[in-house]
Parts: C-alpha cells; structure tokens; sequence
C-alpha cells in the first residue's frame, strides 16, 4: 500500500496541483514497488515518489543532450521526465537511448498567448521547446515509443488580468504513459 502523501510538501512554494495530478497519473499506471530512473536531477517530486513507495534514482546534471548513460545503462522498470524535455536541445536521442521499456513524461505546453519561458540568469533554465500535445506524440512516437494513456490539466494563476483569465481554461501540462514499441 503507497504511504499518504505528505501535504506538507504541497504547502508555500510547491506546484500542488501539479504534483498531485502527477502522481495520481503515476500511480495509475505504475505500481508503487517499481524502480524509476527519473531524468533530472533530485527534486521536491523525487521526493514524493519516494514517499510513496517507488524506488527512485535520478540523473546527476549530466547533459542529457550528450550523455546517454545514465538511460543506457539503468536497470530501471520506468523512466520518468517530468518537465525535462523542454529544457533539451535535440530530446529525441535520450528518447531513443532509453532501455525501459516503460516511460512516464509530462510537459509544460505552449501557450499561443504567452511567450516561450526564458531565463537570463541560468544557463540551464531554458525552454528550447515548448510542445503542442500533437508535436510531443510525433516525437515519442518516432523515438520508439507508443502513448497508452495522456491527460492534461490548467494551471491558474492567483493574478488579475487577460493572461491570468486564460489560464483557468487553457491546459498547460500535458503528461503522457507510453510504452516501447
């Protein structure tokens, strides 16, 4: 049985419809006893998993765009990506380099009324993709990959304006289950 989920972690800065949508999704599709390879690096959704009951490694801060072996050389049942792919300049080759037969990955979609999210000061907080949910199936599909299951979701915002109005019926994440070809 998956411990409860600590709401602690969904309190102040913490995405918490985000987390749980996800880890709802997660949950359908994957039981709890499997080992993860989730690609990124040790994070506040890590966590969580591990909380309920998955057995998770992360990547170290390779650069996945050029170093496979992290995905090459796991013995993990299911590789996670949870807004990872944005962040890649070419995510097909670390798709096709995964050895799991097994893939659970979510995106931040483009939204047609708001620019692609850049940062000035981080090098690697950048969007060199941000998907439509069409253009995300043609790229997993072509690396090898089947969708079994897809949702998506809204992210509203706590502001006042035309961008924030949109956002209460614009999905914005976009999270998919897929299996090896």
């Amino acid at each position: 049985m998956p411990l409860p989920i600590d709401t602690k972690m969904y309190e102040g800065k913490y995405p918490r419809k985000r987390y749980k949508l996800t880890l709802d999704f997660l949950k359908e599709y994957i039981p709890p006893s499997s080992k993860l390879l989730d690609l990124g690096v040790e994070n506040p959704f890590s966590d969580i998993m591990k909380e309920n009951g998955y057995d998770v490694k992360n990547t170290t801060g390779e650069d996945l765009d050029i170093d496979f072996s992290s995905v090459q050389h796991s013995d993990a049942d299911v590789v996670t990506a949870f807004e990872i792919f944005e962040h890649l300049l070419a995510p097909y080759n670390i798709l096709k380099e995964i050895k799991a037969n097994k893939l659970v990955a979510s995106i931040p979609m483009r939204l047609w009324f708001a620019p692609a999210y850049k940062s000035k000061t981080d090098t690697w907080d950048r969007h060199y993709h941000e998907f439509e949910d069409w253009q995300f199936d043609w790229l997993l599909e072509k690396a090898g990959w089947q969708i079994k299951s897809r949702k998506q979701w809204t992210n509203p915002v706590k502001k006042i304006g035309i961008r924030p109005i949109l956002r209460l019926f614009t999905n914005r994440y976009y999270i998919v289950y897929a299996e090896r070809m």
